[in-house]
Parts: C-alpha cells; structure tokens; sequence
C-alpha cells in the first residue's frame, strides 16, 4: 500500500465519511492510485462497505459504494486540512434496509412527511367507506398519524398506523398494502396498491388513485433496481455526491 495512502489520506477520507452521516457501526473502505496520481488530487477508486449506517435518520442494514475518478485538495490534507470533494462525483451504491431497521426510521423527516402524505390523499379521496366521517374529512379535523409500522414481504409492503382524531380522540386502524416501483429514477411509486381491513387479510379493496403517489428521494438519486425479499428492502443505483 502506499505510504501516502496508509498515512494521509486513509484516515482524512475515515474522518470525512464519517462526517457525513449520523452514525456508522462498521466502516470499510478500500483506496485504490499511485502516489502520482494521488499528489495531484486524483484518487483514481475508493470502495465502501459500511453496516448499521444513519443517513439522515434513516437506519441502513449495509451499504456499498465505489466511487471514481475522484478529485480532493489532497494538498491541503497533507498540510493538516479536512478532506474536501473539489468537484461532484458519481456513486455506484447497494444497500439493504431490513424490516427492523425501517420501523426504527419511521420517524425520520423524509419518511415521516411522506406517510403523512399519503394518509392525507388517503382520507381524501372518499375510497375507505368503512372510516368514520370525521376521519374522512382529512385535514378538518386535523388526524394523528400513530405508531406506523412496516412489514416487507416477497414483492410487496404493508404500511399501518394508527389515525388518531385529535378532536374526539377517535382511533382508526390504517393499513395499506402495496407493490414499489421505481419512477423516472428518482421517484418511488406505489403499485397496485390496496387497503386491507385487518393485518391478515388476503384480499383487499383497490386503491387505484394511490398509484399517483410518489417518494421523491431528489435530483441526485438515480435508483436502477428496488427489491423486495421477506424482511428486507434492497436497491441498486447511483448518487451524485456533491462538494
């Protein structure tokens, strides 16, 4: 290995990878370029392996990235500075989310906006007969979206909460199931979504106008392959990592 490698720059990209999420359990990574290429900022492969990552709130089983062609103020580094991106790279990255760890991220932002979303289209639409009146109404009165939780089977998702009348307290069993589908790279969208009236049901009512609805994961996501297994959510892709 590089010297270079080994002393400056190992530990620089350990501490700027750690800077970037919220937590990491287990971090691998591998640093690939001659002392040549590396003095003049050009890191030519870096592959990640990372377990029990927090992204943002959200709880990620593994994740593996390689990036290349990766220009960094290796200079500055050298002189005691942080490690800085001097300009965008793109990210080759497969990670896996197990069931466990996406109820611990329901309550993150992003996930946590969407189900509100989604249980607001929900109540709107007028489709669930069977929910009382009030809960209907949607937003008047407002609704409390609690305790949500996620089951992943094979090729499918079933969603549930309780929805919580903040004027009456009444409470009302939400569940949701449905296939994912990934839209225009970016977007997750539901598929053949339907809504059961109790966890085991085999059959539910359809819920056709919900296959508008979309997960926007931004501009700097480009997702190739969504997997669903028994328990575990898998995706393929690229990312755009910015300075």
């Amino acid at each position: 290995m590089s010297r270079l490698i080994s002393k400056v720059l190992s530990p620089a990209v350990k501490l700027w990878l750690r800077s970037q999420v919220n937590s990491v359990e287990t971090l691998q990574f591998q640093i690939e370029g001659g002392d040549r290429q590396l003095m003049s900022g050009n890191i030519p492969k870096v592959t990640i392996a990372a377990q029990q990552v927090i992204y943002q709130g959200i709880a990620l089983s593994y994740i593996h990235l390689v990036g290349e062609t990766i220009r960094v103020n290796l200079k500055e580094v050298v002189r005691g500075k942080p490690l800085r991106l001097l300009e965008p790279i793109p990210v080759q990255i497969e990670t896996i989310v197990h069931q466990a760890d996406l109820n611990a991220s329901m309550n993150s932002p992003l996930l946590a906006e969407a189900l509100s979303e989604l249980v607001m289209l929900l109540l709107q639409s007028g489709l669930t007969a069977d929910l009382p009146v009030e809960l209907q109404s949607g937003l008047q009165p407002p609704i409390a979206v609690q305790s949500p939780a996620v089951k992943i089977g094979e090729n499918y998702l079933t969603l549930s909460a309780n929805l919580r009348s903040t004027s009456t307290q009444q409470i009302t069993l939400f569940i949701l199931r449905t296939q994912l589908q990934i839209a225009e790279g970016q977007k997750i969208r539901f598929l053949q979504p339907e809504w059961l009236t109790h966890p085991d049901a085999e059959t539910g009512q359809p819920l056709p106008h919900l296959e508008t609805f979309e997960i926007d994961l931004g501009a700097e996501v480009f997702l190739q392959q969504l997997t669903l297994n028994h328990e575990e959510l898998i995706c393929q892709g690229q990312i755009q990592v910015m300075p």
